[in-house]
């Protein structure tokens, strides 16, 4: 059995992950605001108990290859149903090309359908043009602008080319 063989397995982090989730991170964003490991776990606890935030992972013999962050957001509007949030979708280098981000998405999706959410909104970099085509295979359209205002201090992300 080779390592594509294996079953993946979806599933919301557990404080467990909290490594394996770091390293995940690190290739997400190259340039990213460092923080210690005691602020980060902190931080990562406070998101494993927020209402409505699931952190997933994509692992293969237990080991994480892939992330999202799941924000499923109450709402007035659209008869009050929810919509969903998707954030910090990597997949890691070893394992791009290989259908593990697609699976990990649909099951995001899924999850925000099944909580009620009337839609799923994601937001990618204007230039990183495959992921765009990446987004648009699962059925993303491009129908809105986003918008986004930084603070000082936490630059953009920038793409390895």
């Amino acid at each position: 059995m080779t390592d594509t063989d294996q079953e993946l397995v979806i599933r919301p982090a557990t404080v467990h992950d909290f490594s394996g989730l770091l390293d995940l991170n690190r290739q997400l964003i190259e340039n990213d605001v460092l923080s210690d490991e005691g602020r980060q776990l902190q931080t990562f606890k406070q998101m494993l108990a927020h209402p409505g935030l699931t952190i997933l992972l994509a692992l293969k013999d237990q080991k994480p290859v892939a992330t999202c962050l799941l924000v499923i957001v109450p709402n007035l509007t659209r008869g009050c149903a929810s919509f969903a949030i998707i954030e910090n979708v990597v997949t890691h280098s070893d394992w791009r090309g290989k259908g593990i981000g697609r699976v990990l998405l649909d099951n995001a999706i899924e999850r925000a359908f099944s909580h009620g959410c009337f839609k799923v909104m994601l937001q990618s970099g204007a230039a990183n043009e495959k992921a765009h085509r990446f987004y648009e295979r699962l059925g993303f359209s491009n129908t809105k602008v986003g918008y986004e205002l930084r603070a000082p201090g936490y630059p953009a992300r920038k793409l390895s080319r």
